[in-house]
């Protein structure tokens, strides 16, 4: 039987679905939809870049902020080719190995992302805590171990996904309901029992993003504790306004999560569309708005883009 099964994998197509009830305006919304695209891979981008060369940001807040800015990229570029696809030239079908795949760098992208939300709130409460060591505790070489741990943490927990779905038989319709493959849509396909697969899902989703968040709110339970610790009024805001990028950031990678995961299990019968615009929320807005946010909200990181151009009008 896992003889056949993978034997027909090999032909096997899923057919991913656009916006329903809006596929005659597939045309006039790629528009806005590839204008988030360009925003998000190329404000991220240019933070990574302003990272890089401007040696004033190579301090753990920005080295972490660069790392958030790969995670972005990544989930951008993941769903990019099937949406766009769809959009464009109603490009539905996807090859199975190739819908693995995506739903592989989707998952492990925002696992990522989780993580280093996580490690941004240490960092931040590291330099409300204890400024005069900050640099100290949060040397680079701990820096990049936290980004290799971030990153192997999410690829092991997330590579048993693909690899057990492939197992499983399939049936002759194989319609997902999105324009890029998730877990939660994959699940539905196999004529087999999936209860594995979605308790091993349940886990996943637990041990990172459910740990993260709660680490998360435990942080800034520790900032505030801090931050009333301090004698003047002047040194609590500068000490909270230091965290609002992160807080921003924080809510706008769970919140359409939290929104997302409601919907799924309370409001099963909403209008497709509804379910399509919450998971289009979570994946494209935080890459969108993330970069905008830190680029006005933290000064060096404007200069640091600044001095990209700056230095680009120079050599030409």
């Amino acid at each position: 039987m896992r003889a056949e099964s993978n034997e027909s994998l090999d032909v096997l197509s899923v057919f991913l679905t656009g916006i329903p009830g809006l596929e005659a305006q597939h045309g006039w919304l790629s528009i806005p939809f590839f204008t988030m695209y360009i925003v998000a891979i190329v404000g991220n981008s240019l933070i990574m870049a302003a990272v890089h060369v401007d040696t004033a940001l190579h301090e753990p807040m920005y080295l972490f902020l660069s790392m958030l800015a790969v995670t972005e990229v990544g989930v951008s570029v993941s769903t990019l080719p099937t949406v766009m696809g769809i959009l464009w030239f109603d490009a539905r079908q996807i090859d199975f190995d190739g819908c693995l795949a995506q739903m592989f760098f989707i998952h492990t992208f925002s696992g990522m992302e989780s993580g280093v939300l996580l490690a941004m709130s240490y960092d931040r409460f590291v330099a409300i805590y204890n400024p005069l060591r900050y640099t100290a505790i949060l040397t680079l070489s701990r820096i990049i171990c936290m980004g290799l741990g971030i990153t192997l943490k999410s690829v092991m927990f997330m590579a048993p996904l693909p690899i057990l779905l492939r197992q499983l038989p399939y049936c002759h319709v194989n319609v997902l309901s999105h324009s890029y493959c998730l877990h939660s849509d994959l699940i539905q396909l196999p004529c087999a029992d999936t209860k594995l697969n979605s308790i091993l899902g349940l886990s996943i989703v637990l041990a990172t993003f459910g740990l993260d968040s709660l680490l998360i709110v435990v942080s800034y339970v520790l900032i505030l504790y801090t931050v009333l610790g301090i004698a003047s009024g002047e040194g609590r805001r500068k000490a909270l306004n230091t965290c609002v990028s992160h807080i921003c950031a924080v809510l706008l990678y769970y919140v359409p999560m939290i929104g997302v995961s409601v919907m799924h299990r309370a409001a099963k019968h909403a209008s497709p569309l509804v379910h399509t615009l919450m998971s289009s929320i979570y994946l494209f807005v935080p890459p969108v708005l993330n970069p905008i946010i830190y680029s006005v909200k933290t000064k060096p990181i404007r200069q640091g883009i600044f001095n990209l151009f700056s230095c680009k009008r120079k050599w030409l």
